[in-house]
């Protein structure tokens, strides 16, 4: 799981620039791209190896009177209690404000690790002269530029020291073998009905109106002989319709780590209402982060038979960039079609930690190539010398090449296509990486 860190300050300190900076895009907040992440302020990143997820906030004042204000302030609370680091940004060329100080003093009270950044400091002049920064006591205080990058590389290793450790694989063993399920989707879409009837008892609130459910709520369920940890989350409105309030921008918060503990994501949409531009941004969130993912096709019983059959064609129309994630009709309240889901999700487990034998592979990539090699690119023709599978949960392979540069992604996406077709790994985002083959001294 991704560890998160959040940037937190009063406004116009620079949070946004520097936000952009760590996430290594230009406007990335403001950029309408796939993954509800990005219109959420949020990006996932890498800071020196370590794959992280930071969160820019807003102006964080609890004094002001201003109704949003006061909502951005619950806002940073919560992200501050979700974050596993807090970055605390202040104004390197000026004095602090009552914010500042309301803020350093909020982060005194907390049990998470700060890193506290004096931004537009452009030059060393200006760090000496901020003296009454260095009057604050605060420890790491590391000045910085935003704008220019300077002491960049300073900051993130200060984060990343106080970033929690990375598990290891013994302490994960044991929950490997359990499929870990978290129902994501819009709200009212049927989450905490299929919880429900799954595990046989009401042990999440049901409720007409969205926004029901705020914390996920982790049960450990039997269903048919298989154990399955399922999490129920809160529905994940458009950015539009969020407010900038504590409680529903905590529960997304959480939502979204959910999908990095899972293995499967199971996607509840609402049948009646028809596949929505929402849902494909959630589809498309849980692909980057390579979870194995199952369509669930809620409120079927509200249909008929016709009605049924032209909602599941327009989701498959929807959802053709990821043609390999099924997509089950069922209703959670009656139980009609939830056995057919349950056994997508167990599929669906087996997909994502499949392994193919590097002889497998090798033989089939000869075939591949036999067919359709490498178009030449830049003058030169790429020669591919083996394909191996480097990892699973979730799957990934590497091609070794003398040009992994020349390789387009038409072909890379070829490539893919071909392992679909021999090996299955329905439900499962795939990941080819194309390396150079070092050469023998």
């Amino acid at each position: 799981m991704r560890p998160i860190i959040a940037i937190v300050g009063r406004p116009n300190v620079g949070k946004s620039t520097l936000f952009n900076r760590l996430a290594g895009r230009r406007l990335a907040i403001v950029h309408d791209e796939p993954g509800v992440t990005r219109d959420r302020h949020y990006a996932d990143t890498h800071l020196q190896g370590r794959e992280v997820t930071i969160i820019d906030t807003g102006g964080f004042d609890p004094d002001t009177d201003d109704p949003m204000g006061q909502g951005i302030a619950r806002h940073v609370e919560s992200a501050i209690e979700e974050a596993d680091v807090i970055l605390c940004v202040l104004d390197g060329q000026g004095a602090p404000t009552q914010a500042d100080l309301a803020a350093v003093k909020l982060l005194r009270h907390s049990s998470k690790p700060v890193v506290y950044t004096g931004n537009r400091a452009d030059n060393q002049r200006l760090e000496h002269e901020a003296v009454d920064l260095h009057r604050l006591g605060i420890d790491p205080l590391v000045f910085i530029s935003a704008l220019h990058g300077r002491n960049m590389a300073r900051l993130e290793s200060e984060l990343v020291r106080r970033l929690p450790p990375i598990a290891g694989e013994d302490e994960n063993a044991e929950d490997e073998s359990v499929p870990r399920v978290a129902l994501i989707g819009r709200p009212n879409a049927g989450k905490s009905s299929l919880l429900n009837h799954l595990s046989g008892t009401e042990r999440s609130l049901v409720d007409e109106r969205p926004g029901t459910t705020r914390d996920p709520i982790d049960v450990r369920i039997s269903y048919q002989g298989q154990d399955y940890l399922v999490v129920d989350t809160a529905g994940i409105r458009r950015k539009s319709r969020v407010g900038r309030g504590g409680v529903e921008a905590a529960s997304v918060i959480r939502a979204i780590r959910t999908i990095d503990r899972a293995h499967i994501v199971i996607l509840m949409c609402d049948t009646a209402l028809g596949m929505a531009e929402q849902d494909q941004r959630l589809l498309g969130l849980c692909a980057e982060r390579s979870r194995a993912i199952v369509v669930g096709m809620n409120k079927l019983d509200l249909l008929n038979r016709e009605e049924r059959k032209q909602q599941l064609d327009e989701a498959k129309t929807k959802l053709h960039f990821a043609p390999w994630a099924p997509v089950v009709g069922l209703s959670a309240k009656s139980g009609q079609g939830v056995s057919d889901l349950m056994r997508s999700v167990k599929q669906a487990h087996r997909e994502f930690h499949k392994r193919i034998s590097t002889g497998q592979l090798n033989e089939f990539f000869a075939q591949v190539l036999e067919r359709h090699p490498p178009p030449t690119h830049g003058g030169r023709a790429p020669r591919l010398n083996y394909i191996t599978q480097a990892g699973s949960a979730p799957p990934l392979f590497v091609a070794m090449t003398n040009a992994p540069d020349n390789i387009k992604t038409s072909y890379q996406r070829f490539v893919l296509n071909q392992i679909r077709q021999s090996f299955g790994f329905e439900s499962v985002p795939l990941k080819l990486v194309f390396r150079a083959k070092r050469r023998r001294e």
